[in-house]
């Protein structure tokens, strides 16, 4: 069954930002490309690196540790030293909040 997990204000993040919410034992990164939210792990899967601290250019981010990327949109890798791709949650705006699903 799906758990919903209200996470932020929408606009507490502006394009081009992230913003880093721990909601109970996740911590999360919340992404704004565009204007469209994404949401996915905090934690770069290669070493200590918070994304939400990273370097964002477009739909990438840059991991502040050791300089891998992920697509903000999928998780997938974009360059090395990662080679796990970071877990992504589906957002919805609902209400002016960020939401997520969770099993």
């Amino acid at each position: 069954m799906a758990n919903r997990i209200d996470l932020c204000n929408a606009a507490d993040v502006m394009p081009g930002t992230a913003l880093k919410v721990e909601a109970g034992e996740l911590t999360l990164a919340v992404f704004n490309v565009d204007g469209e939210l994404y949401v996915t792990d905090d934690m770069c899967t290669h070493g200590p690196g918070s994304l939400s601290e990273g370097y964002i250019e477009g739909d990438v981010v840059e991991c502040n540790f050791h300089n891998g990327q992920f697509n903000i949109r999928t998780g997938e890798v974009v360059s090395p030293p990662c080679m796990v791709p970071v877990k992504i949650y589906p957002a919805v705006v609902e209400n002016g909040r960020v939401l997520i699903e969770t099993e």
